[in-house]
């Protein structure tokens, strides 16, 4: 491994005007320790003293609207919106409104937690309505069903559990299958229970027209296509009756046709839409909203000190405002900085900013910490320096010359990557330059968030030696998450993410395809890219030079070959082998080059040499295998591992 480059100088004056500074101290002074910090819960918002995105005023207005509409039950309303963007916190601040309302009622039935098989789903809902209504309504509704004595019992058993007189989970589940099968027992079962909701909403105060019983039913967008369709199934068919409003927290695209419920038939989606008759989108928090509720979580995780001004707006927008995102950062930040000996010698300001590269500019990250040869410049200086020259190149015609040390930068820079230039037309060397450079330069040097972001990175003390550790450390081999919906720590774990590993191994995946991986440097490739292609059914060999490709590919027929770029002062090597492998017809499968940088220039090269693609991204890479492997014979399997496949052992 060649050694990590030097500390890049400090950024120059580049013309830009750059957001507001905080007065960051660059040591990290004046600021809690680690052990102040503390995490964050993920529950729904249950009162409006912890609402701190003005959810609470919504909610009043949407109480008021269920209880004025109690005439025109029932009805179904679709509290719509992405995860994490405060459906469930909604409907809780909604409830906790209601219960102040008379002839008001309120139930609560999560699908997901109670899903099983759709029985047990219309089961589980029936009953969650059944205990909204008081004993005295289910026992008149058992003395009227003595004379049918099959329903009767199994509604006996039923109510009573509902109404928890004793605890007889068994036999409810027994007679309710026994009932199911039985067409016209549950027509039979359907009007008794129409008659009893009925009897309960007509007994309310008088003048306001009858009670009102409002279902709460959450995380239908994570169920089962199964549970989906037995909810509805329960909601038309069961519960369709005066009295009943049900208010339904899901993610409506994940119940679209292109969503979960994809191979519904016309009829079920028209079913569907039937179910859900009015729709609230929760919208994305307004400005003010959503920094105060950053603001709080930096308060209560104990880290105020370190999100200034500029970190607060990148985490609000480059999040998508959304509050479940944000605070999952933050966590990921408070255990980062608590438990990774990796940040031992580093303070909690350099912690947060490099969690951020990771997270919001992942390819970056992975092109600032991918160790360099002596000879090749590191990604910093090569983003700092075309700063620059951007900055120069637009200055006004009579503007004066830059400092000595800024055309030095400049000059090493165009003349590293062979660009001719003169000094007083810059802006023509410009697009030139751009084609040797990562494409995506140009947009993140107009992001203000980013460069902002980088400029207090690299303004901190001891940079330098934070970058060359981190390109020290090795890549995290990606392993199943057990619980992709836990509250602490990102959405997957941000080095994973940083170098495209969000996705999990699936050991079907790749069953039985041979990838050939060509890199002078393997040590990360065995402990990441191929670890994943291994654990993805893949049988992955890893040659360090163009012999032991040449080895490989004779005894081992690749359908694939994953290869780098540069190697050593090679900067073309990659692409002069496979130009090589095409003419002497020895390999003329798909090629893809996983690179540290991917440039114009790099993609015009790799079309030349008939390469899928140039890519920074592991999951862009996946994405080329996935497309490969549906190509592949599907009756190829993977043969027993031995020694040579070079799985782990």
């Amino acid at each position: 491994m060649p050694p990590p480059p030097a500390a890049p100088p400090p950024p120059g004056d580049l013309g830009e005007q750059p957001w507001p500074r905080q007065g960051l101290p660059a040591d990290g002074s004046g600021a809690p320790e680690a052990a102040g910090f503390s995490l964050l819960g993920d529950e729904p918002v249950a009162g409006g003293e912890q609402d701190a995105l003005g959810a609470t005023e919504t909610a009043e207005r949407l109480c008021r609207l269920l209880v004025s509409s109690r005439r025109s039950t029932p009805f179904t309303l679709a509290v719509d919106g992405g995860w994490g963007m405060g459906k469930s916190s909604l409907m809780r601040l909604t409830d906790c409104r209601l219960r102040g309302e008379r002839g008001v009622s309120q139930v609560w039935y999560n699908a997901w937690t109670a899903s099983g098989s759709g029985g047990d789903v219309l089961e589980g809902l029936i009953k969650s309505v059944l205990t909204g209504l008081d004993p005295n309504v289910l026992r008149r509704g058992l003395n009227k069903l003595r004379g049918n004595r099959p329903l009767a019992g199994t509604l006996r058993a039923l109510l009573t559990a509902a109404a928890g007189l004793f605890q007889a989970a068994g036999p409810v589940n027994e007679l309710w299958n026994r009932m199911s099968a039985d067409a016209r027992t549950r027509n039979e079962m359907r009007n008794v229970l129409r008659r009893m909701v009925d009897d309960w909403a007509q007994r309310g105060p008088g003048s306001t027209g009858g009670r009102l019983l409002v279902v709460f039913i959450d995380d239908l967008d994570r169920c089962s296509e199964e549970t989906v369709l037995a909810v509805c199934e329960a909601l038309k068919l069961y519960l369709d009756v005066p009295g009943l409003a049900f208010v339904i927290g899901c993610d409506r695209s994940a119940l679209a046709p292109g969503g979960l419920l994809r191979d519904l038939s016309p009829a079920a989606s028209a079913f569907m839409e039937k179910i859900f008759q009015t729709v609230y989108r929760v919208p994305a928090a307004a400005d003010r909203d959503i920094t105060a509720y950053v603001e709080r979580c930096a308060r209560h995780a104990g880290i105020s000190a370190y999100l200034d001004g500029d970190l607060t707006r990148l985490l609000i927008e480059r999040s998508g405002r959304n509050p479940r995102r944000i605070k999952r950062l933050v966590n990921g930040f408070v255990l980062e900085a608590t438990l990774n000996p990796a940040w031992r010698d580093f303070g909690p300001q350099a912690v947060l900013r490099v969690l951020l590269l990771q997270y919001f500019y992942a390819d970056f990250y992975r092109m600032m910490t991918i160790p360099r040869a002596p000879s090749e410049r590191d990604t910093l200086t090569e983003f700092r320096d075309y700063r620059l020259l951007r900055a120069l190149a637009h200055r006004p015609p009579d503007a004066a010359g830059p400092p000595a040390e800024d055309a030095d930068r400049m000059t090493a820079q165009l003349t590293y990557h062979e660009v001719a230039f003169h000094p007083a037309a810059l802006q023509d060397a410009l697009p030139d330059l751009e084609r040797r450079l990562p494409a995506d330069f140009p947009r993140l040097a107009a992001d203000r968030g980013f460069t902002s972001l980088l400029d207090e990175l690299l303004a901190l003390d001891g940079t330098g030696e934070l970058v060359a550790r981190l390109q020290l450390l090795p890549v995290p081999v990606p392993v199943p998450d057990p619980e992709p919906e836990s509250s602490y720590g990102l959405p997957q774990p941000v080095v994973d993410r940083a170098f495209g590993l969000e996705e999990r191994p699936n050991r079907r995946r790749y069953a039985g395809m041979r990838v050939l991986w060509v890199d002078d440097q393997p040590g990360n490739i065995e402990v990441a890219g191929a670890s994943f292609l291994r654990l993805s059914g893949a049988i992955v060999k890893v040659a360090g030079d163009e012999d032991e490709a040449d080895d490989a590919i004779a005894a081992f027929v690749p359908d694939v070959m994953v290869s780098d770029i540069q190697r050593g002062r090679e900067r073309e090597a990659g692409f002069d082998y496979v130009r090589r492998l095409r003419a002497e017809r020895t390999y003329t499968g798909p090629v893809v080059y996983y690179s540290s940088e991917a440039t114009q220039a790099r993609l015009a090269k790799a079309r030349e040499v008939g390469a899928l693609d140039v890519t920074v991204n592991f999951g862009d890479l996946l994405d080329h295998l996935d497309r490969v492997r549906a190509g592949l014979p599907s009756a190829r399997t993977a043969p027993p591992a031995r020694p040579s496949d070079g799985r782990p052992r």
